[in-house]
C-alpha cells in the first residue's frame, strides 16, 4: 500500500472510531495544506476546506483556489468555503490597546483567528481540524503558531520532513502552481517566505535534524551556521513542543 494510502485510511480510521463526519483544513496555497487536503478528500469522508486571507497576498490566495479546483474535480466529497478575515482582524486589532502591538504578536493573531474559524466550522459538522504541520516545522524548529496553526486534532504529515511532504505532493498528482511555490506561512504581507524567516533552507534544516557523525570543528562554515541557526529556533520554540506545564500538589 502507498505511503498516501495508508495515511488516508488512518485518517478514515480515526473519524470512524470516534463517530465524527468531516475534516476540515485552512488552505493556504502551499504545499502542507495542499498534501493534508487532498489526504483527506482521498477517504471519500466529507471533507471542508476553507481558505480564510487577512490582508492576504493575492497569488497565495489564487494557489489555494487553484488547488480547490483541482480537488473538487477530483474528488465530489469536497466543500469550498471562502472566509474573508480582514474585517475580524481589523476589528480585533482596533478593539485592543495599541501598546500589546507588534508585529510578530499580530501575525500570530491572524493564525489564531484563522484556527477559532475552523473550529467553529468543525462544531458545526461534526467534524475536525486537521493540522497541516511537518516533521521540520512540529517537532524541529517549531515554526508555527501556538493555539494557531499549531491548534489541530490530528496531524496526518507531523511525521513527514517538508522533502518528503513535496515527494507525496507529487505522486498524488497536486497542481504546478503549489509545488513550484516558494514556501511562505502568508503571516506578514510582504511576501517574505520561510527560508526568508528561517536563515536556512528547508534542506538544510532537515540535514541539522539528522545531523551526526560529522565533529563541529571540522564542518565547513555554511553547515556550521545552518547547525547553529537550527538550534537556536529549536531552543526558542521548545515551549510549543513540550506539555504544558502543570502545578502538581505535594501530599
Amino acid at each position: 500500500m502507498s505511503l498516501q494510502n495508508k495515511i488516508s485510511e488512518w485518517l478514515s480510521n480515526y473519524l470512524e472510531y470516534n463517530d465524527l463526519d468531516s475534516f476540515i483544513i485552512g488552505v493556504s496555497g502551499g504545499i502542507d495544506s495542499a498534501v493534508t487536503s487532498t489526504l483527506c478528500a482521498m477517504t471519500g469522508k466529507r471533507t471542508i476546506v476553507v481558505t480564510m486571507p487577512i490582508h492576504q497576498n493575492p497569488e497565495e490566495t489564487d494557489r489555494g483556489v487553484k488547488h480547490i479546483d483541482w480537488l473538487k474535480e477530483n474528488y465530489s466529497n469536497v466543500e469550498q468555503y471562502n472566509i474573508e478575515l480582514t474585517d475580524t482582524f481589523e476589528k480585533l486589532k482596533k478593539d485592543t490597546p495599541s501598546l500589546f502591538h507588534n508585529d510578530l504578536s499580530l501575525a500570530n493573531t491572524k493564525a489564531r483567528i484563522r484556527m477559532s474559524t475552523l473550529y467553529l466550522i468543525a462544531g458545526g459538522s461534526k467534524g475536525i481540524v486537521v493540522g497541516t504541520g511537518n516533521k521540520v516545522e512540529d517537532f524541529g524548529v517549531g515554526f508555527y503558531t501556538k493555539y494557531g496553526d499549531g491548534g489541530v486534532d490530528i496531524s496526518p504529515i507531523a511525521d513527514l520532513m517538508k522533502s518528503e511532504v513535496y515527494k507525496l505532493g507529487e505522486d498524488m498528482g497536486v497542481i504546478d502552481d503549489i509545488l513550484n511555490a516558494r514556501p511562505t506561512d502568508g503571516l506578514w504581507g510582504d511576501g517574505r517566505t520561510d527560508e526568508d524567516q528561517l536563515g536556512v533552507t528547508y534542506d538544510e534544516l532537515e540535514w541539522a535534524m539528522n545531523y551526526g557523525g560529522i565533529p563541529y570543528q571540522e564542518m565547513e562554515e555554511r553547515k556550521k551556521y545552518v547547525l547553529e541557526t537550527y538550534r537556536k529556533h529549536r531552543d526558542t520554540n521548545m515551549h510549543k513542543m513540550k506539555s504544558i506545564p502543570v502545578y502538581k500538589r505535594k501530599n
